[in-house]
């Protein structure tokens, strides 16, 4: 039975859409950083006091990959619903979902208070973060899309990608802020679940966005013909194994070198190269304020010269980037360090400002929210979750900082393989969208994605 979205004389106007997609993946991402940022910095002592500090910081960074087991779950549940019943729905319930968690979290005792049900919960809870943030960003891209003016697609779809940085400044910010405020022991001790308690507001900020804005054209379209799938991820599977494994490795790039330089570089400044908390946060937060911003340029330049070509370029900045970051960072000098960390707001956002529409396109309208789920999650778990945790296992085995450089570089290189022969090796297909998101020449071009 499917609910049918609630008609209106006038649909929700574009820029509405994107910033309320905007603020909803921004606040999702804070939670959701917060928690990377806590492992990094926190939960080691807290939740694993008996470990040595570096198993305590390998545990810690096990139960952020936790969290990215349960997306692929949330990314199904809710792009099944999404798919059924609509967009906006379910956008409203991930949100409430992730805000609950995190918040918990805010309050939760440590090991000292009750012993092993401390980290037991702190799964528990990371698993429900994992859900809600599994069903968050495929759907706000797929509004998002869906809502966006012809010609400016890449555009509009870049506005819910920069919910990702816009988070890790939030979230750094918040604890940079907190602990700057307190004593360190203050901070270690208590002061750390101030920036989880803050998603209480945060949350109720995002719920009057949402709840504001209305389901698009094109799903009210499905609905009044009777044409809203069954069973969409089995429409989605008729895309074909090939280009979902394709598109599956080429977003496996932007997941892993995001969560390494988010995630890992914190923990990696502190404990190996030595500088202190606040520096490290205050380069990822001024890196991020630049990926950010120039998010909606890359998105322009997209719908102008073709998604793929822009998601191709950006790939390979990475791969380059990459391979200089570690080498970079390990000079100690506080100045190349910080250029370091700037650079990573360079490259970044090139590919991520494009990477949500180039899944998205693959599948049908029908099929669209559980397809670019399926594809987007498992991409971040295989990329993205457990990339902090191989970098650790890699640096605490003694293969230093050069064998984390090799990892990424490789990761970045299927991608750009990948990606390569998906646009430019498989037989041209028109997209599903219908709006052109990559034309590279006038309305004639008949692929959306070269």
């Amino acid at each position: 039975m499917t609910l049918v979205p609630p008609r209106s004389t006038a649909v929700s106007a574009p820029r509405r859409v994107a910033a309320a997609t905007l603020i909803g993946t921004t606040l999702e991402w804070y939670d959701f950083m917060l928690y990377g940022t806590a492992s990094a910095l926190i939960f080691g002592k807290q939740f694993f006091p008996s470990l040595s500090p570096a198993a305590g910081t390998l545990a810690a960074f096990s139960t952020f990959a936790v969290g990215f087991g349960a997306r692929p779950i949330g990314g199904l549940l809710f792009g099944h619903f999404g798919d059924r019943l609509g967009r906006r729905t379910t956008l409203v319930v991930s949100l409430i979902v992730m805000g609950v968690s995190s918040t918990l979290i805010g309050v939760l005792p440590t090991y000292a208070s009750i012993g092993v049900w401390a980290p037991v919960l702190l799964v528990v809870l990371r698993l429900a973060q994992g859900v809600g943030l599994g069903g968050e960003g495929a759907g706000a891209t797929v509004l998002s899309i869906e809502h966006a003016p012809p010609g400016r697609l890449n555009r509009y779809a870049s506005f819910p990608q920069m919910g990702t940085p816009a988070g890790l400044i939030l979230a750094n910010a918040m604890f940079l802020g907190v602990s700057a405020l307190l004593p360190d022991a203050a901070f270690q001790s208590w002061g750390w679940r101030i920036p989880f308690l803050f998603s209480v507001i945060l949350v109720v900020v995002g719920l009057v966005v949402r709840l504001r804005i209305t389901e698009s054209e094109e799903y009210a379209g499905l609905v009044r013909r009777g044409e809203v799938s069954a069973f969409p991820l089995r429409d989605a599977l008729r895309v074909g194994f090939p280009r979902l494994a394709l598109i599956l490795c080429a977003a496996m790039a932007t997941s892993a070198v995001v969560y390494i330089f988010m995630v890992f570089t914190l923990t990696y400044g502190t404990k190996s190269l030595g500088f202190s908390r606040d520096f490290l946060l205050t380069g990822v937060i001024v890196a991020s304020i630049v990926w950010c911003a120039t998010m909606p340029l890359w998105g322009a330049l997209g719908d102008r010269i073709g998604t793929a070509r822009v998601f191709l370029a950006g790939t390979a900045a990475l791969l380059a980037w990459c391979a200089v970051y570690f080498p970079l960072l390990n000079t100690g000098d506080r100045f190349v360090v910080f250029l370091a960390l700037l650079g990573m707001g360079v490259v970044l956002p090139i590919s991520h400002s494009v990477g949500g529409i180039i899944i998205a396109d693959l599948f049908p309208a029908t099929a669209r929210y559980s397809g670019t789920s399926l594809i987007v999650q498992i991409s971040v778990i295989v990329g993205g979750g457990l990339a902090p945790l191989i970098a650790t296992a890699l640096w605490s085995a003694g293969s230093g900082s050069g064998a984390v450089a090799w990892y990424l570089v490789a990761v970045c290189a299927l991608s750009l393989i990948s990606t390569f022969v998906l646009f430019w090796v498989l037989p041209r297909r028109a997209g599903h969208t219908g709006r052109r998101p990559a034309a590279t020449e006038p309305e004639a071009e008949p692929a959306p994605v070269r």
